[in-house]
């Protein structure tokens, strides 16, 4: 086995490759959400046809998801990564510059599923990693993604006040962390993954052996966790595709202060994440995922019921701080169920949240356009209840604490 002196600096540079992998997978589809309204306006749609047309993103990322397995083992983990967040940032462009609501949906069905693809790929590569260094790192990871969505926002926004067209923005975008991808990939540990790391992502017929050799109470729990899962994607969803959209059409606010409305809720979703382990290691993932869908529940549900710019930007700041630890903690459980072959249940989950990013636009625009986008955002406080009554399913302080021991 090699000397920690030769592994470490082979291990720190891998680190920092992933990390730009994770802040490029953040952005790039960042950029082009506070675009949205101006595309919606562009294209002549209605909320139920803009919903239905931005649900391709995830109807891509549903179809392609569990292909994924396939090509890492193949390639490995870093160059699937690398290879589809270059084919997400050509999707994205597709749809910028789509003439007909057919051609948008069709680049972002395209994006959708070269970026479930590179999520799972770059998980892969980040589990190899966290194994050198011989602890935990992956929360960091997915708070680097929250920051490339800041990042990507923050660009949205600038570009909005500054009057860049939509596709040369979207360009500038596609060139600049399709370099930083490339550059990633240099970084990256060589080589295909070990058969331990590939088993994080496991494939169709895996899933389909392990689901055989589950018991009810397993069953039971797995539906718990894809519902708390789910839940932390509506959330999510309502930030990347109608906050933006809600602030000018609702709230009359100028397009360029609408996109801090999205960037509130990544934000704040960052330091959630950031003390996310801190608190769980002290009070459970029971006890903060209860605390965190209070808070998304009661902050957006005042936002909602007293509208007003401010109010309405920290009610999505809630919501993003609130639905922080609840997608992580459902994959952890999740990926210790007993009776699953290793990355099955974590499979599972990650593969069916998707409904929630799937289900989402098309349910609010629907709403939307029968009783106004202000009923149809009432899927937040949902949301978090419905992360509540599911939370019974994750770890408690004494498990944690359990385990930790033994």
């Amino acid at each position: 086995m090699p000397s920690s002196t030769l592994v470490a600096p082979a291990m720190r540079r891998a680190r920092l490759g992933v990390a730009l992998l994770f802040l490029t997978n953040g952005a790039l589809f960042a950029n082009i959400l506070p675009r949205y309204p101006e595309i919606k306006s562009t294209l002549g749609l209605d909320a139920t046809t803009y919903g239905l047309a931005i649900a391709a993103f995830p109807a891509g990322a549903i179809v392609a998801g569990l292909a994924a397995a396939v090509f890492i083992r193949r390639f490995g983990s870093a160059r699937v990564a690398v290879a589809g967040t270059i084919i997400t940032s050509l999707g994205i462009l597709a749809a910028g510059f789509a003439p007909h609501v057919a051609f948008f949906a069709l680049g972002l069905f395209l994006g959708g599923a070269s970026d479930a693809i590179t999520d799972v790929a770059q998980n892969a590569h980040a589990l190899r990693v966290q194994r050198g260094h011989g602890r935990s790192i992956i929360n960091s990871f997915h708070a680097i993604w929250s920051i490339g969505a800041v990042l990507g926002g923050s660009m949205a926004a600038a570009a909005i006040a500054l009057a860049v067209p939509l596709g040369i923005h979207l360009i500038i975008s596609a060139i600049l962390f399709g370099i930083v991808a490339i550059i990633a990939l240099r970084l990256c540990l060589p080589g295909r993954d070990r058969e331990i790391d590939e088993d994080a992502v496991a494939d169709g017929p895996e899933l389909g052996g392990a689901l055989q050799r589950i018991t009810a109470k397993t069953v039971i729990i797995l539906i718990a966790l894809v519902l708390i899962s789910i839940a932390g994607a509506l959330i999510e969803d309502a930030g990347m595709s109608w906050a933006t959209l809600y602030l000018v059409t609702s709230l009359d606010t100028p397009a360029a202060l609408a996109a801090t409305g999205y960037i509130a809720l990544v934000g704040a979703q960052f330091v959630g994440r950031i003390v996310g382990d801190g608190l769980t290691d002290r009070f459970g993932q029971r006890a903060v995922a209860i605390t965190g869908g209070l808070i998304a529940s009661v902050g957006m549900g005042l936002a909602l019921a007293f509208p007003s710019i401010p109010g309405t930007i920290l009610g999505f700041a809630a919501a993003g701080y609130g639905c922080a630890t609840l997608i992580p903690a459902a994959m952890h459980v999740a990926d210790e169920l007993p009776g699953l072959k290793h990355g099955a249940g974590l499979t599972i989950v990650s593969w069916l949240l998707r409904l929630g990013f799937l289900l989402s636009p098309p349910i609010v625009g629907l709403v939307a356009d029968n009783a106004g986008l202000r009923t149809g955002l009432l899927v937040v406080p949902i949301a978090g209840i419905v992360a509540v009554l599911c939370a019974w399913a994750l770890e408690g302080r004494s498990d944690a604490v359990a385990q930790r021991s033994g």
